[in-house]
């Protein structure tokens, strides 16, 4: 008698489509949190395995180390890899609770006299770092390390006593900026994008885009980036776009591109996916292992942008 039973067939391979071939990348090279980032953003999965993946880098003292921020490396709790942090808990809608006030409580600990947050702690010495990362002992505050923090803290709807002294440094920082640079522009925004006072963020967001447009800082025709001069100190090429600055429909940065600008500008993020389904990293890169632990972050990133302008990632 012949044998009635059949093997269950495989699971249908999914369209090999750049969201496809990004999942792919993603799953050769990505750490674990990235891997349920990913998930979480473009597959359906859940925000508890993004969390608890973690709080692998979190710890007793309320902030993350352990080179969440590739480009710092060790296990010390550092500002900027808090602010990536809440970054990941804000995109899974887990900042918040008694988390976030351990967050508050480390970013009090190492906050400078003036409520702001230092770049990079001095506690930092001794590990591997980015040539481009200087490591003093009494660093100032700054608005790059701040602004991102205190805006994601505001977005939901955290208050502790550190904000007060912190968003006035915000606001003093951002409304006195005469000469900047891309990613102070974009820490600017992270701040301005969700400050309470939304008459004076729109004012203050309206004179920012102003100085981008008059220091050339983004890049408003892919196809002629000589005509626009890469900031002091940064990688050869390492161009900022409109779309750098407005990742969202919803940013006030929107404003201040057209739409045929914002148009050319994601057409070209999306040209930017290399062949093995990720995108590449257009700042200094410096050691193997960074390298490869940015570039999953850098390629979600560019998705979700991409997915909120509508743009087609399947």
């Amino acid at each position: 008698m012949a044998d009635t039973e059949t093997e269950p067939l495989p699971p249908a391979p999914r369209p090999q489509g750049p969201l496809a071939r990004a999942e792919r990348f993603v799953w050769l090279t990505a750490r674990v949190l990235e891997q349920h980032l990913f998930a979480h953003h473009f597959r359906d999965g859940g925000a508890g395995p993004v969390e608890a993946a973690l709080d692998a880098y979190r710890n007793e003292d309320g902030g993350y180390g352990h080179a969440l921020e590739p480009d710092l490396r060790g296990p010390v709790s550092q500002p900027l890899h808090t602010a990536r942090a809440l970054r990941v808990l804000d995109a899974v809608g887990r900042c918040g609770g008694r988390r976030a006030e351990d967050v508050c409580r480390y970013l009090t600990s190492v906050s400078t006299a003036d409520g702001a947050l230092p770049a990079v702690h001095p506690r930092q010495r001794g590990y591997p770092v980015a040539p481009f990362v200087p490591v003093v002992d009494d660093p100032p505050g700054e608005l790059l390390a701040t602004g991102p923090v205190v805006g994601l803290l505001h977005r939901n709807e955290v208050w502790h006593a550190w904000l007060f002294r912190a968003t006035d440094f915000c606001w003093r920082a951002v409304e006195s900026l005469e000469e900047s640079h891309p990613y102070e522009v974009q820490a600017a925004l992270a701040f301005l994008d969700h400050a309470p006072d939304r008459p004076r963020a729109q004012a203050a967001a309206g004179r920012l885009g102003r100085l981008v447009r008059a220091r050339r800082l983004a890049a408003l025709d892919p196809d002629d980036l000589d005509a626009y001069p890469v900031a002091p100190g940064y990688a050869p090429g390492e161009h900022h776009f409109p779309h750098d600055y407005a990742r969202t429909p919803h940013s006030l940065a929107r404003a201040w591109f057209t739409d045929e600008e914002m148009g050319r500008s994601l057409e070209y993020l999306a040209a930017e996916r290399r062949e093995d389904g990720g995108w590449p990293l257009r700042w200094r890169q410096w050691a193997p292992g960074p390298v490869l632990e940015a570039r999953p972050m850098v390629t979600i990133d560019a998705l979700r942008t991409l997915t909120a302008y509508g743009r087609g990632v399947g």
